[in-house]
């Protein structure tokens, strides 16, 4: 395991739990459905959008589209029985900025999903995953 990594999760009280990363830093998550914090299911939905935001926002970047905000919007669905799996999900993003090339954005966004976002390409295995853009003139 060259490349391990690690988290710990701790019971504070009730449903609450914190989560501390190997980097140092902590979340707290609520097992009842995001009473006082993010639920774990919330936390793997946001996991993704931050996952996938990462390589819009970098690919833009790198190639040279003058972008100012980036904003990832996901939906998703979840079975109604236990084990509430998600089946589907969607990644929207609104992507701002100065003279965007609109293809160059469609390519960042796909790459994401299909090439690069970790989170999104282990959630790919199980959840049908699908992905969307427009592009906002600032």
């Amino acid at each position: 395991m060259e490349n391990a990594m690690k988290s710990r999760v701790k019971w504070v009280e009730g449903m609450t739990f914190l989560a501390q990363s190997n980097s140092g830093h902590s979340v707290v998550m609520d097992g009842n459905g995001g009473e006082k914090a993010p639920s774990p299911m919330e936390l793997v939905l946001m996991a993704a959008g931050g996952c996938s935001s990462v390589d819009v926002v970098d690919g833009l970047k790198s190639a040279g589209q003058k972008i100012t905000a980036c904003e990832a919007q996901i939906d998703a669905e979840r079975r109604e029985q236990s084990p509430r799996l998600f089946t589907g999900a969607n990644l929207h993003f609104v992507v701002t900025g100065y003279d965007l090339d609109e293809l160059v954005v469609a390519k960042a966004v796909s790459d994401s999903l299909e090439k690069y976002c970790s989170v999104c390409l282990m959630l790919g295995k199980g959840v049908e995953l699908t992905h969307s853009y427009e592009v906002v003139a600032a």
